[in-house]
């Protein structure tokens, strides 16, 4: 790649349209990484948090160690929550290596976008104590969707060797005070065959709010 072309490109991500920025992201992907990483770590210092979003998206495709330090020490420095989503969707990629970060960030950032990320990220992955570990965190979430998100995320463990301790979980949020929780609960439980959790839908086809009683029927319907 001439130095032209990538004086093009770099204007592409800095001040042109959505569909420029794909353009220049898909072309970017099939260069050689010594040259696109350097490239895009500067363009993840513009002012732009849309460019700083498609570069951080770009290095998701040239998975070096290069890349990987320019999400990490992006990590500390970026403050807009879209771009802090996306890094964390873009380190994924790069495997265990990447969770203990992408944990680290759930504990300290309390954005919902980057919270449901991150419970979806590991409910793709292996690491299920770390899964239990973030539920754990979510459910004391104030925010409403990220503790229903937490709550669905408990059906991961229900078939592993979290089992019991999601039983456990589940036994509470059964008798929550705010109907969805236990909405979302009858729902998890619904897909379960263990006798606990039997016993807690029972319970729950007594329920006052008549959509946790739906939630909690569907275990019976074939």
């Amino acid at each position: 790649m001439d130095n032209d072309r990538i004086v093009q490109l770099e204007l592409s991500f800095l001040s042109g349209s959505v569909y420029d920025r794909k353009l220049a992201l898909d072309e970017l992907a099939k260069c050689p990484s010594d040259i696109v990483v350097p490239i895009l770590q500067r363009l993840t210092a513009s002012s732009d948090f849309l460019c700083r979003r498609f570069a951080v998206m770009g290095l998701g495709n040239h998975l070096t160690d290069e890349s990987f330090q320019v999400l990490t020490d992006l990590l500390a420095k970026e403050h807009d929550d879209n771009v802090l989503a996306e890094i964390a969707d873009t380190l994924f990629g790069f495997g265990d290596r990447a969770l203990p970060l992408l944990r680290d960030l759930f504990v300290r950032n309390q954005n919902w976008l980057i919270r449901q990320t991150i419970i979806s990220i590991f409910m793709d992955s292996d690491r299920e104590d770390i899964l239990l570990e973030i539920i754990r965190q979510a459910l004391l979430d104030p925010t409403q969707t990220i503790r229903e998100t937490a709550i669905l995320a408990l059906g991961q463990l229900l078939n592993g060797q979290y089992e019991e301790e999601s039983l456990d979980l589940l036994t509470e949020l059964a008798n929550a005070e705010v109907w969805c929780d236990r909405w979302r609960t009858a729902t998890v439980l619904s897909k379960s065959s263990n006798p606990r959790a039997k016993l807690l839908l029972a319970k729950l086809r007594q329920d006052e709010n008549h959509s946790v009683v739906a939630a909690a029927l569907e275990a019976d319907l074939p």
